[in-house]
């Protein structure tokens, strides 16, 4: 088996140049299928509180929710690195539970590191989480918790103002001791310029091809929304439409008697 993933590997990655692969997981079957894919790093997003338990946006996920599902993902993995998301006011009320809430998600779900979003504004609360041993990935541009702010789901740094203040935000988290940083909804040039600005990894989403990795939703990938596909995602699998004909077909042999047949009987 390879070696498990952390840290160290991914920074010997961005310095040789081979890409990282981040794959967001929810439960434990689709993170052993992560795992045994060859995925680097499985992320417990908290989009788990739209693509799961279906609200508008990640604002109502809870500790609660997301120590659940971490701990799942972690009972299905092996090799990959996993990350789980500080959900909405788990980290910006005050230093002192933001390290407490981090804590929790590695003591009791098993996670190997926690990601939160903003630059320079929670920089020092990443330094605290960071001398205590707590491995901790960066979140910039498109924040989700923000969304209610943005107005919706919107492209940063457009402005060389705005784009100026993602780069600063970017040399926050790394003095701050990030490990890596996502990079959502961005310019490709503007986050060519981040990748290029720091030393640790950075992953995007909606961000281009010049990022040290690439993350994607796991259920936007599978095709598991007939009705809606982000332009940052690529639909490798159309299973909304295969699960529904199973589903279809199990209604119709269970109406028509054929199931359970001799052979599911006893």
């Amino acid at each position: 088996m390879k070696d498990r993933v952390n840290a160290a590997l991914l920074l010997e990655k961005k310095r040789t140049g081979k890409k990282i692969s981040v794959l967001t997981a929810y439960d434990f079957p689709t993170a052993k299928l992560v795992d045994e894919a060859g995925v680097d790093i499985a992320l417990v997003g908290d989009s788990l509180g739209m693509v799961v338990l279906g609200y508008k946006d990640t604002l109502p996920v809870t500790m609660e929710d997301m120590l659940r599902h971490t701990g799942a993902v972690v009972r299905g993995v092996k090799r990959a690195m996993v990350v789980a998301d500080m959900p909405f006011m788990s980290y910006q009320v005050s230093g002192d539970s933001a390290l407490i809430n981090a804590g929790r998600l590695l003591q009791e779900s098993g996670a190997d590191a926690v990601k939160l979003e903003g630059g320079v504004v929670v920089a020092e609360t990443i330094r605290r989480m960071v001398v205590a041993g707590i491995p901790v990935m960066g979140h910039l541009g498109m924040t989700p918790q923000s969304v209610r702010k943005f107005g919706g789901w919107r492209l940063q740094g457009r402005t060389e103002a705005d784009a100026h203040r993602i780069l600063q935000d970017a040399k926050a988290l790394e003095s701050a001791g990030v490990f890596a940083m996502v990079l959502e909804l961005m310019p490709q040039d503007l986050a060519k310029r981040v990748t290029e600005s720091v030393s640790i990894p950075t992953i995007g989403i909606g961000a281009g091809p010049f990022c040290d990795g690439q993350v994607q939703v796991v259920n936007d990938i599978l095709g598991l929304y007939s009705e809606f596909h982000p332009k940052h995602a690529k639909v490798y699998v159309d299973l909304s439409e295969t699960i529904r004909q199973a589903f279809e077909a199990y209604v119709k042999d269970v109406e028509d008697g054929s199931f359970p047949g001799p052979e599911q009987s006893f």
